[in-house]
Parts: structure tokens; C-alpha cells; sequence
């Protein structure tokens, strides 16, 4: 993978997210999602947040993979699962209701505007930095990831969460 597979992903995803917003329908949006408890909306807020996610892990994994001190933080991490996954779960509970899905496209594509070029700007050198990761809350952490990989995880994270749509 490289940085071009990345944006080409981010792309595909950003343009899949219009059209779903663009399509979906007032009852599509407050229909159970498959394998979660959300709604399609909250699902759809939480497949944003995602993308959120890695523009706030990007200066961490930066940070920590200069210090080396990832292993300590990535275990406390794990430890602190329960509570996140709570916080996870509630917290796009919460942004589903307060954005629309045409607010939330709009977050998306000022994220993704921000990591294209944040990307772009990346050398070879800061690509291949590495940090530990809290396997625990997500199924797409790996154990230690590079600044790479943590753009990649948006897409990953993204794509997981799309075929549990349940729009007509």
C-alpha cells in the first residue's frame, strides 16, 4: 500500500457517502443498522468519525513514534477498553442526532480535504513511523501501526461499517 492506494480509498469513500446521503431516505436513516445498535444515521456519523479519528491520531502516532514510548500508552489504552467502547457507542448515538447526514458529508469532506494534504506533505521517513496500538478497541488496529497504516484505517474502519448498512 502507499499513499496513492490511500487517497484513491478516501476518495472512493467520500464519493460513496454522497450518494448514500444523496439517496437515503427519512426511514432509511432511522432503520436499525445490521450487527450494531445504531441507526443508519448514527451508523453513517460513525463511520465519519472514523476519519476523525485518524486526523487526531496522526500527531500522536507522530509524537510516540519519535519517543517510543507507545508500548505504556497503547496498554493503558487497552485497559481503558470498557469505558471507550461505552463512549464510542454513545457518542455517535449523540452525533447522528445533532448532524444531518448532508452536515455530516460536509465534516467528511473537510476531513478528508485536510488529510489529502496533510498526506501529500508526509516524507518516506515520517511514513514509515510506528506506535503500539490498543488492539482492544477496534478490530483494525494492529498491534503496532505505521502513520501509513493509520490512514489507512479510516477506509478500513469505513468499508466494515458500510455492508452493515441497511438502506433500500
Amino acid at each position: 500500500m502507499d499513499h496513492r492506494e490511500v487517497t484513491d480509498g478516501m476518495r472512493r469513500a467520500q464519493a460513496n457517502f454522497h450518494d448514500i446521503v444523496g439517496r437515503a431516505t427519512p426511514t432509511d436513516l432511522r432503520r436499525r443498522s445490521n450487527g450494531t445498535r445504531w441507526t443508519n444515521r448514527q451508523l453513517m456519523f460513525h463511520m465519519v468519525f472514523g476519519y476523525l479519528i485518524v486526523r487526531t491520531l496522526l500527531p500522536l502516532v507522530h509524537l510516540l513514534g519519535r519517543l517510543g514510548w507507545s508500548r505504556r500508552f497503547a496498554a493503558t489504552l487497552n485497559f481503558l477498553s470498557r469505558p471507550f467502547h461505552v463512549i464510542n457507542y454513545a457518542g455517535s448515538c449523540v452525533g447522528g442526532l445533532l448532524l444531518s447526514p448532508r452536515r455530516m458529508a460536509a465534516v467528511l469532506d473537510t476531513t478528508f480535504d485536510a488529510l489529502t494534504r496533510r498526506l501529500t506533505a508526509e516524507t518516506p521517513d515520517e511514513l514509515t513511523l510506528t506506535m503500539h496500538f490498543p488492539t482492544r478497541w477496534d478490530p483494525y488496529f494492529d498491534a503496532t501501526m505505521s502513520v501509513l497504516d493509520v490512514y489507512h484505517y479510516g477506509t478500513e474502519h469505513y468499508d466494515h461499517h458500510h455492508d452493515q448498512l441497511t438502506l433500500t
